[in-house]
């Protein structure tokens, strides 16, 4: 029998924080906090209606899955504690396989993207300005071409229900420090890199990326969040890639186009999603999961 799909959690075990556009935080003491997956998922900035099946536990699993393989980069804000110990029994099921247990981190308030591949808000600014936040590229790339390096373009965390905006590295200098922008540009093409090399060999690119980061008491630079998932990240299969198009990828780009289709102007509310919709969507979060983890 299917675990029941979660749209919001409601805990009176924990005092409850933030509820963001797919995770809901609450406080594990001063120094903790647990955050759940739920089966949320956005679109143009916008929470639909309709939670998409098993989307939580694929998130938490892959990112537990690329924070243990990608461990030696850098600390990630895990803790070990397992979630179900720190809410009151009847509870513990809506935190099974959908919740982690972190150290309560600074967040950095920039996003650590990071491309291998020219799609996206960066194929946009590459045909207006031939540059990726500030970056020059060569003249005369196709959509969905490999760049010739990795590059990091970095972006401002916008407001819940506002677009975030590329910045170039100057920019995140200004808002997080030279010292802290060096090591934060380092360190995600280093966890890009490992990664899409990984990935490649399970059949799929990594076209691009986007890491978080937060620092404790010390200014120690941690990975936080989520890592590496189809919500972060854009995955194509390998056999279907070729430049000049935008790839099939692993993610909600079915309801993307599902809603692109429908008579809506991408404000709130939402247009509910047919029941085949929620299936193909919740099967490629699955499928990308059994290729990239065995899972």
């Amino acid at each position: 029998m299917s675990k029941p799909t979660l749209l919001e959690s409601s805990l009176s075990s924990l005092k409850f924080l933030h509820r963001g556009k797919v995770r809901d935080i609450y406080a594990v003491g001063d120094d903790k906090l647990l955050i759940i997956q739920s089966d949320r998922l956005s679109a143009f900035d916008v929470i639909l209606p309709d939670p998409i099946p098993g989307k939580g536990e694929v998130l938490t699993e892959m990112s537990f899955y690329w924070f243990k393989k990608l461990g030696h980069v850098i600390p990630n804000h895990l803790t070990g504690v397992a979630p179900e110990s720190v809410v009151a029994a009847n509870e513990r099921d809506v935190v099974a396989g959908r919740a982690m247990v972190v150290h309560k981190l600074k967040p950095l308030m920039i996003e650590a993207v990071v491309r291998g591949y020219i799609i996206g808000s960066g194929w946009k600014d590459y045909q207006k300005t031939g540059k990726v936040c500030g970056i020059k590229l060569p003249a005369g790339l196709k959509e969905a071409e490999k760049l010739p390096e990795v590059i990091f373009t970095p972006a401002t965390k916008a407001p819940a229900g506002e677009h975030d905006e590329n910045i170039d590295f100057a920019a995140a200098e200004k808002i997080v420090g030279a010292k802290l922008a060096a090591q934060v540009r380092d360190v995600s093409i280093q966890l890009y890199s490992e990664a899409a090399a990984y990935a490649k060999t399970k059949g799929i690119i990594i076209a691009d990326t986007k890491f978080e980061f937060g620092t404790d008491a010390n200014d120690k630079l941690f990975l936080i969040d989520e890592i590496l998932t189809p919500d972060s990240s854009r995955f194509w299969p390998a056999d279907e890639y070729r430049t000049g198009i935008s790839p099939p990828s692993f993610d909600k780009q079915i309801v993307r186009d599902w809603l692109e289709t429908q008579p809506w102007n991408k404000k709130p509310p939402a247009p509910q999603l047919p029941a085949d919709v929620l299936k193909k969507t919740s099967d490629k979060y699955n499928e990308v999961l059994r290729l990239l983890t065995g899972a």
